[in-house]
């Protein structure tokens, strides 16, 4: 069996720089084993990103392709003040929200402290389930408060496997703020997950560059959220109780 069974972070053509179809990446989740996957493309602020109608017309999609089950979300843009490339209305009708800082967007972040209050304003968007690549040179968040904010706000933070590619010119990641991750997680109580960022069917699946996650004492498999499509599933059934109560508050 396979340690993580499920990848939450996957981005087809839609994206503009990811260069397979949404049957393509379904094909690549059955063949590597994995048995759900979150269809993310970017939001409307990427350069080459799909339009507002992409997302409007996303459930269109079969909920399973090859027997792999699929989820309709995005990857928002987080810009200034924390606010996302996608309008709560939109937000609300997807099946799995993340969001991460990225250049190009729109955003004028500009240091630590700018990375780190605006990743938390997002985390308290109700509709918002991931942030992707908290780890990452370019923009680097202090970590400690951001695992805070993730235990409070229920979002689950990301360990990404393409921030350690070999075939990028440089890591994005920084192992031992990757590794410090697991140790707040288990500090706060927090989820995790370790997800592929894949841009092509082929690499579904493909944690080998998180290896050094993998064999770290810290590791605790109960603490990833995608280690099985069930883990996956329960989490989605929480996540519309908990949206549903918060429908009642407004």
């Amino acid at each position: 069996m396979l340690e993580i069974q499920s990848d939450l972070h996957t981005h087809t053509v839609a994206s503009g720089h990811a260069y397979s179809t949404v049957d393509e990446m379904a094909k690549g989740a059955f063949i590597n084993d994995i048995k759900l996957i979150a269809i993310t493309d970017h939001g409307p602020k990427m350069p080459g990103g799909p339009h507002l109608y992409h997302f409007g017309n996303i459930n269109v999609i079969p909920n399973k392709l090859y027997g792999v089950t699929i989820l309709k979300g995005v990857e928002a843009n987080i810009l200034d003040e924390g606010r996302l490339d996608l309008e709560n209305d939109m937000l609300k009708t997807l099946d799995f929200v993340s969001a991460g800082i990225h250049r190009q967007t729109g955003h004028t972040l500009k240091n630590k402290q700018d990375y780190t209050e605006a990743t938390i304003k997002a985390m308290e968007n109700p509709y918002l389930d991931m942030i992707t690549h908290p780890v990452q040179k370019e923009y680097p968040v202090d970590l400690d408060i951001v695992a805070k904010a993730a235990a409070k706000n229920n979002v689950i933070l990301e360990l990404n496997a393409s921030s350690y590619s070999t075939k990028k010119d440089s890591f994005r990641g920084i192992k031992s703020e990757s590794i410090k991750l697991l140790k707040l997680a288990k500090k706060y109580g927090f989820q995790l997950a370790i997800n592929s960022d894949a841009h092509f069917h082929k690499d579904i699946g493909d944690y080998s560059n998180l290896e050094f996650i993998f064999n770290s004492k810290h590791y605790d498999r109960n603490l990833i959220i995608n280690r099985s499509q069930d883990s996956v599933l329960n989490y989605l059934r929480l996540r519309e109780q908990r949206l549903k109560e918060l429908k009642k508050t407004i």
